[in-house]
């Protein structure tokens, strides 16, 4: 799994500066894709535990990572929908209308995320391989404890971000309820995507129902790790 610089200070909740030093002078290991830096997963995590670092969120998080906010996934997303054969074309559409359906949250505040969302660089695309991306907003938000959402696209056609080259095919978009829980998200969403019945049951094309359920059961066992 490669990541990019942004993944890279989230996981560690550094500015993307810092991660930029380190690569210049702390040989953190990295290569370059058509002039863009990208980081071997696994190489990072190598290195981080010789230099004394841990990954306590994002894309870095160990595998253990404990249920820290409280934010259940199934919930999320049957507030933020799954939308199923989504042309390219109508991503920004579908991600208005999920922030037009965000709970618990005043219509004054939603319009206002939904502009920053459409303005230049408001979203983080985040694709993290095998045609799967996590785009969320690229400001942190604190938005209250009942408010957050999480929706599912599945597009019918090939999606490219602006600046990325990665073609994207299926998309969990999120808006988290707080900054904390955004960094928890991002660490839960990348690592049931990496493997397990979430991801078999996205790729197989599983109906809405088997992707709930995935979602409940892990639900269930982070609440009692």
């Amino acid at each position: 799994m490669f990541l990019n610089v942004i993944q890279i200070a989230e996981s560690f909740g550094v500015s993307e500066n810092v991660v930029e030093g380190w690569i210049r002078h702390e040989g953190l290991p990295h290569t370059t894709d058509r002039g863009r830096i990208i980081f071997d997963r696994a190489e990072v995590a190598e290195w981080a535990a010789t230099h004394g670092l841990a990954a306590q969120a994002g894309f870095l998080a160990p595998d253990s990572t404990v249920f820290a906010t409280g934010c259940h996934l199934e919930p999320l997303l049957r507030a933020g929908r799954i939308w199923r054969e989504v042309a390219a074309a109508e991503v920004a559409s579908v991600i208005d209308k999920v922030v037009a359906a965000l709970p618990a949250t005043l219509p004054p505040v939603r319009q206002l995320l939904s502009r920053r969302l459409r303005a230049e660089g408001g979203i983080t695309w985040a694709p993290i391989g095998n045609g799967f991306a996590l785009p969320h907003p690229s400001a942190r938000i604190a938005l209250g404890r009942d408010s957050g959402t999480l929706a599912l696209l599945l597009l019918k056609d090939e999606f490219r971000a602006p600046g990325e080259e990665t073609a994207i095919t299926r998309m969990f978009f999120f808006i988290a309820p707080s900054p904390r829980a955004h960094l928890d998200l991002l660490g839960r969403l990348s690592q049931l995507l990496s493997a397990g019945p979430l991801r078999e049951a996205v790729i197989s094309g599983a109906p809405d129902d088997a992707i709930f359920a995935a979602l409940r059961t892990r639900d269930h066992l982070e609440v009692k790790s």
